[in-house]
């Protein structure tokens, strides 16, 4: 049997479905959004209500929904029929997660939803279902197959819904202008927090630890500013103090091998010009974005008028635990 074969058609189909959901969004997407933005611009919280794999999709949904500002409550239905109703108030949304739209667990709570008169947004596979038919806002995850082999297992149709339940938070994000140090303050743990909350000028080198070099400088000259420093890089400013260029040891190798006397040179024949920059104020993530950008291991750190003020070298992250 050839499984990387079965692993590929199953990757296809589902990427044939998401076509199809790519194809049909359209203005009630827009609908549902207004909806969550009303709710939650007022104070509100978002109800997510689901059962079985599409409860999990609607676990994943609220914890998607936290952590980007948006205040959820991922409601167990049994237990909202038992006194757990008590967490929905005035000016929230709900949004109700069942592929089949006649999951009777859900069903059964949905009267009570209602009567909180909460508007209440579908995520079903079938349109004309009981609960498309009394919601207010139906978005349609419907899938022609699902990956497994028996078009038995939900596959196509739980990846549709947790694509598009990602579509509703990106887009409520965008919507509420959420920014990255909205992000950071709510990750402070970890190297993604660390990273949100770090400042460039933070983490990058400077002093002692910064080899600074002119244009006229020879590359022996270059090589011992560098050792002095621990650096594998020296910043290269001109005599106003503008930026000139990097002069790494990558430069020095790949111009060693073309000539072997080159250290009474001057670096500006090897150095590199208008190397990769980044502001002082900007934050760290932006940093790590950069690097995975340019594929370099240093970053020059430069203030509002463009002249160097720093360096910021992939091993000072590594150490700072921001990667």
């Amino acid at each position: 049997m050839n499984y990387p074969e079965k692993a590929r058609r199953v990757i296809q189909l589902e990427i044939d479905e998401l076509m199809r959901l790519h194809a049909r969004i359209d203005e009630t997407f827009s609908r549902a959004i207004e909806a969550l933005l009303a709710g939650v611009t007022t104070g509100g919280k978002i109800i997510v209500c689901g059962v079985g794999k599409s409860g999990n999709i609607g676990r994943k949904l609220a914890a998607t929904l936290n952590s980007t500002g948006a205040t959820t409550v991922l409601l167990d239905v049994g237990d909202a029929l038992h006194g757990d109703l008590g967490v929905v108030g005035p000016g929230d949304v709900a949004i109700m997660l069942s592929y089949s739209g006649e999951t009777s667990e859900l069903l059964n709570l949905l009267p009570h939803v209602k009567r909180f008169g909460l508007p209440v947004i579908a995520i079903t596979g079938a349109k004309e279902s009981t609960l498309a038919r009394n919601a207010d806002v139906t978005l349609d995850v419907h899938v022609t197959q699902e990956a497994c082999p028996l078009n038995l297992a939900p596959t196509s149709s739980t990846t549709a819904m947790l694509v598009l339940c990602d579509a509703l938070a990106m887009a409520l994000l965008e919507a509420r202008g959420f920014q990255a140090e909205d992000f950071a303050r709510l990750h402070p743990g970890g190297s993604l927090g660390r990273a949100l909350l770090t400042r460039v000028s933070d983490v990058m080198r400077r002093g002692e630890q910064l080899a600074n070099i002119t244009p006229a400088t020879t590359v022996r000259e270059g090589l011992q500013a560098m050792t002095k420093a621990r650096s594998g890089a020296a910043v290269v400013a001109n005599a106003d103090g503008t930026l000139a260029g990097v002069f790494t040891h990558g430069d020095f190798v790949r111009a060693f091998q073309r000539d072997n006397a080159i250290a009474d040179k001057p670096v500006s024949e090897f150095m590199t010009p208008r190397p990769v920059s980044i502001q002082a104020d900007k934050l760290a993530a932006e940093v790590l974005a950069t690097l995975q950008t340019f594929r370099v291991d240093d970053i020059v750190v430069v203030d509002d008028a463009g002249r160097p003020v720093g360096m910021v070298d992939t091993q000072d992250l590594t150490r700072l635990r921001l990667i």
